[in-house]
Order: structure tokens, then C-alpha cells, then sequence
């Protein structure tokens, strides 16, 4: 049997491609909207994608399972489990529990674990050509290392109402009849990990094993003691921001994320063509890092820094809807920054700039924290997590999460001066540069964040 994790570190994600080297076919679970990875390690290990398939319909990221499906001429496999409004809505073959898909020796049994959503499926593997028991368990968004698949995501981002406690319901009754009645050495391959939203605690190792975690995880002695409300309590509290795009990831998944097909070569573009590119409605993303960008920047650009986050920001603060321009070194850095914004679906990039000249530019500076004296009328937003802000935050400051900001901008008063912080700078910056482009004037950024803020206070006491 080959199996290999593909991880992809902006999205905490991980997908599998199993194959049977006997007959050279291969199934691919979980596939990100980037197929080139697959179609490679394929060619590299001889062996022909025959079968694509997904655990459910993910909310984080746009899924590549049809469009890997198109291009290999694969079956796409995909769950009838769960009913309701997130069924899939496209072609595929079905998949309810215990159906099975077999590749040569190999089999996948389909496992419904719903909890995280109704839909959602595990499934065993089995390596038919040493043994006819399971050996891996791969569990998608049900059971992480350490922690298990937050139910209340259909609530927070999707439009939910209640379903976060009918979804722990069902985890705990997954947990009890589909996981902890398993052999403790069938090892365990989740589809995050540590950094990813979908839980609020994920292991920042690989795999884990259903023994470990029966023995171990922080939810065992709950199931032992048949405790579903303390299970419920413990599950549901402290469970980090849902990015608002996470209901729109939901909603194209659902319908079938439009397929890229052949794509031509990012066009580079010239000062004058830029010019013309933002007269028309276009953003540049500017991808410098942050220095280089406070010292000086295209008005109304966006500031989303090129690193292993891009993708995950750009669904944060980024409008499907419109036309962007990216700053980028290279025309193959160009290309990779928009590999990137494909993940969550920002697919409008008509060209790159790799130079400023010609250009007007501007100071983005932001305002040391010791100048900030009386805050008066200031509206104070702080743009990190409920945890943080819970931890310490500005007296009379605003907390709203960064990736909720584009959908509540009428929370932010456009009257009175504005000063956004996160906890050290970097969050902020990106957030001020997407509510200058939103025309708000009087924005200013609080140089070192909440960290800056603290560590003066503190100074003075």
C-alpha cells in the first residue's frame, strides 16, 4: 500500500493519496483546489488517480475534489448521509455508511460520523494484501490529535441556528459507536492540524492512534461517564472566531467550487496599466512585508504579506466579487501568491506589478503607542480573537476579529478617529489598509498592538 500526507501549512490541512502499487491506481481524500500536488506525486509514483473523495463539504478552504475528478477522469465519490439543506448538489457517486470503495487490495469503508456537520464520513482502511482488519482511520474533521471537530461552525458562519448542540449530540453518540469501539492500534490521520480553526486545541503531530486517545484525550473520561452535558459545556466553550468566509466556503462547496481548467500565465503589468486596472475598481495586494509597505504604498492598496498565512488572509479580508492586481517579485512568485488566493476562492487576479516605478506612493506608518494620549472620542478596534481580547484588552475598546471585519464595517464609525490594534502589529496593518481602500479616512494603526500598549502601562505603574 502507498500512502502519503499532503500538508499544507496556510490552511492547517492535510489530504491523502492511497494507492494499490500492485495495480497502480490511487485515491485521493480531501483534495485542496491546487491539483498540481496530486497529478505530481502521481506521475512520481506511477500510479493513475482513479477515485477522489472528502470527508463533507468543508467550510476553510474551496475543496479540489471535482475539479481533480474533471481533469483525471476519476470517480468523485461523496456523502448522502446527513440530509438536509448540505447535501451535495452536483454529480458524484454515493457514499453512505459502510459503503466501500476498493482500489486493487485496498479498501476505504465509508464511516457516517456527523457531529462536526450531518454529512461527514471517516473512513478505514484496509491493505487487503497483509490483513483483512482496518489499520488506518482517516477521520477528517471528526477526531483530531488531542481534540475533536467543532459543531457549532454551521451556527457562527453559515447561518445556523442551535445546530452547534445537536451537533455535539451526534459527536458524542460518533465517539461512542464509531470510534472508541475500534482496535487501539488502528492508527488515526485527521484532516488538520495545529493553527487551523476546526477545533480549538489540534495536536501539532501528525497522527495519533485510537488507543491514545481513549486513554488520553481530554474528552475520554466524558464518554467513560456518559456525560454528554459536560461534554457539550467543555466542547462548545472557548472555541476560537469563525471567519465569516467560512459560510461562503460552505455554500460553493456544497454546490460545486467552479473549475479552474487550463489557466493562462498571469499577465505583468506596467505602471500605466495598473493605473488604468484601479480606475476601473481593481485592489492591488500589496505583498511586501510589512516595513517596506508602512514606508510607502500604493493608496487604497491592500496589504496582505507573501508567508505561509496568505491564502487563510486573503479569505479573511478579500472580496470574491472583485478585480485584484498583485504585487509580486516575480512572475513566479505571481503565480504562487495566486495558487494561493484560489484556496478560498479569489479567482479575479487579472495581472502583477513587480515594480513601483512611476507609481504614487504614500506613508503607511503607524502611531507609536507612546503619542496616543487621551483617547477622548477615539473608537478603539481591536481586531484579534475573543480569547485574546478576554485575556486583557484597551478600556472602552471594540473587539472584532479580523476575519469578521468586511462584513461588519458598518460597526465602525466613519465620524470620529478611528485606531485599530491587534497584539503586535501585524494583523492590524493588513486590517487599516482594507478599511482605507473601504474609504474610511481617518484610520489610524497602533504601532506594536496591544503587546506595545500593555508593556507602557505597565512602565508607568
Amino acid at each position: 500500500m502507498f500512502f502519503k500526507r499532503l500538508y499544507d501549512p496556510d490552511l492547517a490541512q492535510a489530504s491523502y493519496m492511497i494507492g494499490c502499487q500492485q495495480n497502480g491506481t490511487a485515491i485521493v481524500v480531501d483534495p485542496v483546489r491546487d491539483i498540481t500536488r496530486y497529478l505530481d506525486l502521481a506521475k512520481q509514483e506511477g500510479l493513475k488517480v482513479v477515485a477522489v473523495t472528502e470527508t463533507h463539504i468543508h467550510a476553510d478552504y474551496l475543496s479540489g475534489s471535482r475539479e481533480l475528478a474533471t481533469h483525471t477522469g476519476a470517480k468523485l465519490y461523496l456523502s448522502d448521509e446527513g440530509g438536509g439543506d448540505w447535501s451535495y448538489a452536483f454529480e458524484h457517486e454515493s457514499l453512505r455508511d459502510g459503503s466501500e470503495i476498493r482500489l486493487g487490495n485496498i479498501t476505504l469503508k465509508a464511516v457516517h460520523t456527523p457531529g462536526h456537520t450531518p454529512e461527514h464520513l471517516s473512513f478505514l482502511v484496509t491493505d487487503g494484501a497483509r490483513t483483512s482488519e482496518p489499520v488506518i482511520f482517516l477521520t477528517g474533521d471528526f477526531v483530531f490529535v488531542g481534540d475533536l471537530g467543532r459543531p457549532d461552525l454551521l451556527d457562527e458562519a453559515a447561518g445556523g441556528v442551535g445546530t452547534r448542540f445537536t451537533g455535539a449530540q451526534q459527536l458524542f453518540d460518533s465517539l461512542k459507536t464509531k470510534f472508541l469501539t475500534l482496535p487501539d492500534y488502528v492508527q488515526v490521520w485527521p484532516g488538520h492540524g495545529s493553527g487551523s480553526a476546526c477545533g480549538k486545541a489540534l495536536g501539532a503531530v501528525e497522527s495519533t492512534t485510537v488507543g491514545y486517545e481513549k486513554n488520553f484525550a481530554w474528552w475520554a473520561d466524558l464518554l467513560e461517564e456518559h456525560d454528554l452535558e459536560g461534554f457539550t459545556t467543555a466542547l462548545l466553550e472557548g472555541q476560537p472566531d469563525a471567519p465569516l468566509y467560512y459560510g461562503r466556503m460552505k455554500r460553493q462547496n456544497q454546490a460545486g467550487p467552479a473549475l479552474l481548467g487550463k489557466m493562462r500565465s498571469l499577465e505583468p503589468l506596467g505602471g500605466e496599466q495598473l493605473q488604468h486596472a484601479l480606475e476601473r475598481g481593481a485592489r492591488l495586494i500589496d505583498t511586501r512585508p510589512r516595513n517596506e509597505y508602512q514606508d510607502a504604498a500604493v493608496p487604497g492598496s491592500i496589504h496582505l504579506p507573501a508567508g505561509k498565512t496568505f491564502g487563510t488572509w486573503a479569505g479573511w479580508l478579500l472580496n470574491p466579487e472583485k478585480e485584484y492586481v498583485l504585487f509580486a517579485r516575480n512572475a513566479e512568485q505571481a503565480e504562487q501568491l495566486r495558487h494561493g488566493l484560489w484556496m478560498t476562492g479569489i479567482d479575479n487576479v487579472s495581472g502583477f506589478i513587480s515594480s513601483f516605478e512611476g507609481l504614487l506612493l504614500e506613508p503607511q506608518s503607524a502611531t507609536p503607542v507612546g503619542e496616543l494620549g487621551d483617547l477622548g472620542d477615539t473608537f478603539v478596534l481591536d481586531v484579534r480573537a475573543k480569547s485574546e481580547y478576554a485575556a486583557g484588552h484597551i478600556e472602552g475598546a471594540t473587539q472584532l476579529h479580523a476575519g469578521r471585519l468586511t462584513h461588519d464595517l458598518d460597526r465602525i464609525p466613519r465620524d470620529r478617529p478611528v485606531i485599530v490594534h491587534c497584539q503586535g502589529g501585524a494583523r492590524s496593518a493588513a486590517a487599516v489598509s482594507v478599511l482605507r481602500a473601504e474609504g474610511f479616512q481617518n484610520i489610524l494603526d497602533l504601532e506594536g498592538g496591544y503587546a506595545a500598549y500593555a508593556q507602557l502601562n505597565q512602565a508607568r505603574l
